[in-house]
């Protein structure tokens, strides 16, 4: 007899973008050649100094438990990057190293979100932060957010669509999916009108180390009461080795930490030590330089998407995704991309994951591969859509 699900589940709908992904690998297995413009992962691995210091921290036998909340070089080094690049006096106790940046958000949500709670964010974003919401009986009210506005919320519609149910905003800037900020001065705004109806704002900035257009910020700069969520896999491309962190409020510090004791114990040993070389010269200058490749690839690909009939309203400013609008070829996202892979052998994902206002209209491709599968991957789509004309 199998056992009596949580009724929750209903409220955690499949990640499309792995069940894509699922199709393409079985494609790969009858020997078809195929690009990955899907899943966003960095091709670039480790920095080579990241990986000395883990091969170092098993010589040394530093493989035991840990502070829940990280250890101390870790938390330091953390804080000394804010001051550095945003000129931030962050103290390390606010930074909680966490087991990548879900389980970042996890905690956030754990000790924010109360049953019935809602939680203001865009459509689109990234599923799992509605789902995080959900896991704690909170629900997530996605709000229609176009290219007029970047795909991001506003003040405005904060505004406009709290309620006496709503307790905070989850926001990310740069986004998943559609690589845009959110202004520094609209940021501003939300984070006031939250603080005046005392809410909370977490702001998700895992591809704040992937800005191309603009000085990066952090919202950090904006007030101790804002909670920021950051990660080691996208601009220090280690998204294996599940590393992140969390920076809150001095008071929120006792009941994170409980609740990290609880759920977490703490993030690997070995990767908080490999963490540490992330911040040295030598691997930031590695870092800045794959950044630079990064921007060259959005700067390839925009226009050649295009050059392709897709409309792309908004050039994103950071991560590495273009959130493009395939209405002019196509009526269904969903189906276009199945067709792209089956006939171009080409991945990328649907608006289906990022939220109903987008589904059917938009594509997500993640620019986070060679350049020359880049244009390998322009080059099949050309021929396709040459042969549905």
């Amino acid at each position: 007899m199998n056992p009596l699900l949580a009724s929750r589940l209903a409220n955690i709908a499949p990640f499309h973008v792995m069940e894509l992904a699922k199709k393409a690998t079985e494609l790969e297995r009858q020997g078809r050649s195929i690009i990955h413009m899907g899943i966003g992962e960095p091709d670039f691995t480790a920095a080579q100094p990241v990986i000395d210091a883990a091969t170092r921290a098993m010589a040394d036998g530093k493989m035991q438990y840990t502070s829940a909340t990280g250890i101390p070089a870790l938390r330091e080094a953390i804080a000394a990057h804010y001051q550095r690049v945003y000129g931030l006096n962050i103290a390390p106790s606010r930074i909680i190293v966490t087991a990548g940046a879900s389980a970042a958000l996890l905690l956030a949500c754990a000790a924010l979100v109360e049953k019935g709670a809602e939680v203001l964010m865009p459509d689109p974003s990234y599923p799992c932060n509605r789902h995080f919401v959900a896991a704690f009986e909170g629900h997530a009210k996605m709000i229609p957010s176009g290219p007029e506005h970047r795909f991001q919320l506003s003040d405005d519609m904060v505004r406009e669509h709290w309620n006496a149910s709503t307790r905070g905003v989850l926001l990310a800037s740069p986004s998943n999916p559609t690589g845009t900020s959110i202004p520094h001065d609209e940021l501003r705004r939300i984070v006031a009108t939250v603080r005046e109806k005392n809410g909370f704002t977490i702001v998700d900035e895992i591809y704040q180390g992937l800005t191309y257009d603009e000085e990066p910020f952090s919202a950090l700069s904006l007030g101790e009461d804002v909670i920021v969520i950051n990660s080691f896999s996208k601009y220090f491309n280690m998204t294996g080795w599940r590393l992140g962190w969390l920076v809150v409020p001095d008071a929120m510090v006792p009941a994170i930490e409980k609740l990290a004791q609880n759920l977490f114990i703490c993030a690997s040993s070995i990767a908080q030590h490999a963490g540490v070389a992330c911040f040295t010269p030598e691997a930031i200058a590695i870092y800045e330089e794959r950044k630079a490749e990064f921007k060259c690839r959005r700067d390839f690909i925009v226009p050649a998407l295009r050059q392709l009939g897709f409309r792309v309203p908004v050039t994103p400013d950071g991560a590495f995704y273009v959130y493009a609008d395939c209405s002019a070829l196509s009526g269904d996202a969903d189906q276009l991309t199945i067709d792209m892979l089956h006939d171009a052998g080409v991945v990328l994902v649907p608006g289906l994951d990022f939220g109903p206002y987008t589904a059917r209209q938009y594509i997500r491709l993640s620019y986070a591969t060679s350049m020359e599968n880049l244009k390998e991957a322009v080059a099949r789509l050309e021929k396709f859509f040459a042969a549905r004309r």
